[in-house]
C-alpha cells in the first residue's frame, strides 16, 4: 500500500529549502509552513484512499474507445468527481478566476502524491493546469471569462495538442490549417499522442491546438495557438453543439493504460471552430508556457514513481524470506531473515531511495525559484530566480525521469522472478514510468534545450551562478566525507561547463554529442549538493526526529558513495567523448 511521504516533503520544503521565504510575497500574504502541512495532509489522504486503490484498475481495464467517445472506468469517474469537489483542480490557479493561488512549490509537492498513487489519473489535471496557465497569461478577457472558471473548478478539462503524424517533435513541420471566418477560425488537421484528448470525466474539454493560418510563414515562425472546445460554448456560458473534432482512436501502450492517448481529427466536416490565442504566428511562444509547466510536472513523475516503486519493493523485501544474509546484518542471527538484510538488496533499496530523494529536492528547489521569479518584490531577485528556475527545468525533466526509470527497474529486480509477474504489481511502475523520458520532449530534447537555450545562450552565466552558490553552501562541509564528495562533483560540473562552452565555439555538433551526459552530470552534482545539505541538517537534528534523521543520513551516505561517482564519469565524457560521436558514420552501424 502506498503511504504519502509527508515527512520527506515537509523536511525538504521547510528545512532543506526554506519555504518560509515565500510568506508575505505578493499573492502569498497568508502562506505559511502550517498551511503547507495542512494541504499535504489532506492531499496524502486523497492519494492513499481514493487514487491508490484504483491504480490497478486503470492498468488492467484502462480507457476504452467507442465511436461516441472514450469511456473511462467508472472508478476513475468517481475519483475525478471527488477530485473536483475537493477543490484540488483549483489549487494553483489564480484567485481572480476561482483558484486558490497556491505557490508552484506546494503544487509540485501535491502533484507528486497524485503521480505516485495513480499516474494515469494524474495526467488529466496536469494538462488542464497547463492549459489554464496559458489562457491566464495569453488569453483575451473574454476567453478568460468563458473558459477559466469552469476549467479551474474542474467542471471542464484542458489539453495540449501539438504532435502530428508526419512531424513528431519537429513542430516546424506542423500542417494543421486554420482558415479565418469572422471572429474565429476553422481548423483542419490531424493530431496524435494527445493525452486525455477525449474522455467522459467531464462535459467539455478545451483543446489548445497548434496550427498554421493560411498564408503564414513556413517553419516555427508561422505557428499559431488556438482554443478549440470539444463542445461549443454559448454566449451565456451554457454548452451548445458538438464542435467538429473527434477522437479517431486511442493508442495501445506499454503503460499508463488508464490515461487515453488519442488521435484527434479536426475539421472532418465544415472545420472545427477555433479561437486565436494572442497574436497570429506567436503560437510556439505561447505553447512554451504550457510546455515548461508540463516539463516540471513530468519530471516529478519520474521520482514519484521511484518513490512508489521503492515502497512496493521495500514491503516485499521485509516479508520475503530466501537464503541466509551474509554477515551480521540483522537481529536474531541464525534464524531466517527477510531479503531486506541481503547486502545487494540493501544496496538496491538505498539506490532507489537516493534517486527519489535527490530528484525530489531538485524539483522542489526549481519550483521555489519559479515562485520567487514570479513574486519576489525585488526586480533583480526576480530575474535571478527566474533564470535559475528556467535553467533547472530541463534537468528536472530529463534527470528525474531517467532516474525514475532506473529506480523502477531496480524495484522489479528486488522482487526477483516475481517482479516479472504482473500480479505482484512491481512491473506496472516500470511500464508506467517509461513514457516520462519521452513525452514533453525526450531526454535528448531536454539536453539540447539545456546546452543551447540555457547554458550556451548566456555563455554559462546562470549555470556558473548556481555552481558558485552550491560551492559556497558546501564550504562549511568540506571537512566531512559527504561534503567533500559533493564539492568534488560540483567542481567537476564547473569544469565540464567550461568544456561545453569551449566546444560551442567549435560548432554545434560537438556539444550536441555530449548534451545528455552533461544533463545527467548536472543532476548528479546538484543532487549531491542537496543530499550533503540534507545530511548536515539531520545531524543538527532540525527535525527533532532521531529515526528520521538516521534514515536520511544513511541515504545521503549511500548517494555519495554509490550514485554521485557517476558525476566524474559523465564529466569525462563531456570533456573528451564528443569526437567519437561526431565522427561516427551511420552507414557503418
Amino acid at each position: 500500500m502506498y503511504k504519502a511521504p509527508l515527512k520527506d516533503l515537509r523536511f525538504v520544503m521547510h528545512n532543506l529549502l526554506g519555504d518560509d521565504q515565500l510568506a508575505g510575497l505578493p499573492g502569498l500574504e497568508e502562506y505559511s509552513p502550517d498551511f503547507t502541512d495542512s494541504v499535504l495532509e489532506e492531499a496524502g489522504k486523497f492519494a492513499e484512499e481514493v487514487l491508490q486503490p484504483i491504480n490497478r484498475v486503470g492498468d488492467t481495464r484502462g480507457a476504452k474507445w467507442t465511436a461516441e467517445g472514450v469511456v473511462m472506468p467508472p472508478e476513475f469517474k468517481d475519483a475525478y468527481a471527488q477530485f473536483a469537489a475537493g477543490g484540488w483542480a483549483q489549487l494553483r490557479a489564480s484567485p481572480e478566476h476561482g483558484g486558490q493561488g497556491a505557490p508552484t512549490m506546494l503544487g509540485t509537492a501535491v502533484e507528486e502524491l497524485w503521480a505516485s498513487a495513480n499516474l494515469a489519473f494524474k495526467l488529466c489535471p496536469m494538462l488542464s493546469q497547463s492549459a489554464v496557465e496559458a489562457i491566464e497569461r495569453c488569453g483575451t478577457p473574454q476567453q478568460k471569462e468563458t473558459y477559466l472558471p469552469k476549467m479551474i473548478s474542474g467542471e471542464w478539462t484542458g489539453t495540449m495538442v501539438l504532435t502530428e503524424p508526419q512531424a513528431g517533435s519537429d513542430l516546424a513541420a506542423i500542417r494543421t490549417r486554420a482558415v479565418r471566418e469572422g471572429d474565429h477560425y476553422r481548423l483542419h488537421g490531424s493530431k496524435i499522442f494527445i493525452t486525455y484528448g477525449d474522455h467522459d470525466l467531464t462535459s467539455n474539454t478545451i483543446h489548445l491546438v497548434l496550427g498554421r493560418v493560411e498564408g503564414a510563414p513556413a517553419g516555427v515562425k508561422g505557428i499559431s495557438l488556438f482554443i478549440v472546445p470539444k463542445v461549443l460554448v454559448k454566449a451565456d456560458g451554457s454548452l451548445g453543439e458538438r464542435n467538429d473534432v473527434r477522437c479517431v482512436s486511442i493508442e495501445h501502450k506499454l503503460g499508463i493504460h488508464g490515461s487515453p492517448t488519442c488521435v484527434l481529427s479536426f475539421g472532418d466536416k465544415q472545420g472545427a471552430v477555433a479561437y486565436l490565442v494572442g497574436e497570429e504566428n506567436r503560437g510556439l511562444e505561447y505553447m512554451f508556457i504550457m510546455m515548461n509547466a508540463a516539463r516540471l510536472s513530468v519530471g516529478l513523475e519520474g521520482y514519484a514513481l521511484a518513490e512508489r516503486s521503492y515502497q512496493h519493493a521495500l514491503a516485499y523485501a521485509r516479508t520475503r524470506v530466501q537464503g541466509r544474509p551474509g554477515g551480521k546484518s540483522g537481529p536474531a542471527e541464525g534464524k531466517p531473515l527477510p531479503i531486506a538484510y541481503h547486502q545487494d538488496i540493501k544496496r538496491m533499496l538505498l539506490t532507489m531511495k537516493g534517486y527519489a530523494d535527490a530528484a525530489r529536492a531538485i524539483a522542489l528547489y526549481a519550483a521555489l525559484q519559479l515562485d520567487l521569479g514570479r513574486r519576489h518584490t525585488d526586480e533583480s531577485m526576480r530575474a535571478a530566480a527566474q533564470s535559475r528556475g528556467d535553467l533547472l527545468i530541463p534537468i528536472v525533466k530529463g534527470w528525474s525521469t531517467e532516474m525514475g526509470l532506473l529506480a523502477t527497474s531496480l524495484g522489479v529486480q528486488i522482487h526477483g522472478g516475481m517482479g516479472f509477474i504482473e500480479e505482484t504489481g512491481a512491473a506496472q511502475y516500470y511500464r508506467d514510468v517509461r513514457i516520462t523520458t519521452i513525452y514533453e520532449g525526450t531526454t535528448g530534447i531536454q539536453a539540447g534545450d539545456l546546452i543551447g537555450r540555457k547554458v550556451g545562450r548566456d555563455a554559462g552565466a546562470a549555470m556558473n551562478a548556481l555552481i558558485a552558490d552550491m560551492l559556497s553552501d558546501l564550504d562549511s562541509l568540506k571537512g566531512t566525507p559527504i561534503g567533500a564528495a559533493a564539492i568534488d562533483a560540483v567542481r567537476k560540473l564547473r569544469e565540464a561547463t567550461q568544456d561545453l562552452l569551449d566546444a560551442h565555439r567549435r560548432g554545434p555538433e560537438q556539444p550536441q554529442a555530449v548534451a545528455v551526459p552533461y544533463l545527467l552530470l548536472c543532476g548528479f552534482a546538484i543532487g549531491g549538493w542537496l543530499m550533503a545539505k540534507s545530511d548536515d541538517l539531520t545531524r543538527k537534528n532540525v527535525t527533532n526526529d532521531a529515526e528520521f534523521n538516521r534514515s536520511k543520513q544513511q541515504i545521503a551516505r549511500a548517494y555519495v558513495e554509490h550514485i554521485l561517482p557517476q558525476a566524474q564519469a559523465y564529466a569525462a565524457v563531456v570533456k573528451s567523448g564528443s569526437t567519437s560521436i561526431v565522427d561516427a558514420d551511420p552507414a557503418l552501424f
